[in-house]
């Protein structure tokens, strides 16, 4: 006896039935979906001078100069979806270039979001200009005064008029879905405002959630609490600039403070996302404890 299923033809018996059971369960399985292949990915994990920061004596950066150790690029870090072909970046550093090649091979990101107008987090768009790839409308995300920085003051205002990139204003607090199953939320963080304002982001995907803060002079000056904020998201990729009060002789730590990585751990002892430290100075003796970000990890979004 025979059966046709498919479009083919299959003998009765046992092994028969169950080749048949076979078969059926997968062609009535669901497609996988394609939003479910998002993954973050860290690119960076230096503070904005890299390393080794350009004058820098220190071991750490003798090592690298000499070829016993790799470099440090820029914090920043990316979500990707290889199945839809898309990515997004979260700051363009100085490394803009090395990190998009790692992101997506080359290709210019679908979005990138800003947290704020220091040099390791915004100067990355020049190469969007036209003495590089002269792109053509690429969406960039910052708050009002970030976008207002940027339209008004060269040689950033020139990538706007000429259409290179194209201004999205981000609303404080407010989540933006960016599509495919990924939703933003800038959050203003208090740190040094010289020419825009700071944030800090909410990513979420569709099984897990992000909090990415490189920048923030203290945990006590935000409006939000950190562990509240932690204690919602699987990851919290945070400010590791310093280890130490005093790792920069001659500088007072008041001219840029930072949360110090044992002050931000004890805060946040048992909260439930998965801590990595971030933005880490060439000065930061805990650069390799277990807890710091390593350039290349990535996690299920």
């Amino acid at each position: 006896m025979a059966f046709r299923l498919g479009g083919r033809v299959f003998l009765a018996g046992l092994a028969g039935v169950a080749i048949a059971a076979a078969l059926s369960a997968r062609l009535v399985s669901p497609e996988p979906n394609p939003a479910d292949d998002w993954h973050l990915m860290v690119l960076g994990i230096a503070q904005d001078g890299g390393i080794p920061q350009l004058g820098c004596e220190d071991p750490i950066c003798v090592a690298i100069r000499n070829g016993q150790r790799k470099r440090e690029r820029v914090a920043s870090i990316g979500l990707v979806n290889p199945t839809l072909k898309k990515a997004y970046l979260f700051d363009a550093t100085p490394d803009f270039v090395s990190q998009v090649d790692t992101l997506t091979g080359g290709r210019v990101p679908d979005a990138i979001l800003l947290t704020h107008a220091h040099i390791g987090h915004y100067t990355g768009l020049m190469y969007l200009g036209r003495e590089s790839i002269d792109a053509r409308h690429v969406p960039v995300w910052g708050t009002e005064r970030m976008t207002t920085f940027l339209s008004n003051n060269g040689p950033w205002s020139l990538l706007v008029s000429r259409e290179n990139i194209e201004l999205h204003a981000l609303p404080a607090g407010r989540p933006v879905a960016l599509g495919d199953g990924i939703t933003v939320t800038a959050y203003p963080v208090p740190h040094r405002d010289e020419f825009t304002d700071t944030v800090g982001y909410l990513i979420e995907g569709p099984h897990k959630k992000a909090l990415y803060i490189p920048d923030i002079d203290s945990w006590d000056k935000w409006s939000r609490d950190i562990r509240q904020m932690v204690d919602k998201v699987d990851y919290a990729l945070l400010d590791g600039t310093f280890a130490s009060a005093d790792e920069l002789p001659g500088r007072p730590m008041t001219d840029i403070p930072h949360p110090l990585m044992p002050v931000t751990r004890d805060l946040l002892r048992g909260t439930r996302a998965h801590l990595w430290f971030i933005h880490l100075n060439h000065t930061n003796k805990e650069i390799d404890a277990p807890d710091v970000a390593k350039d290349g990890m990535s996690f299920t979004m």
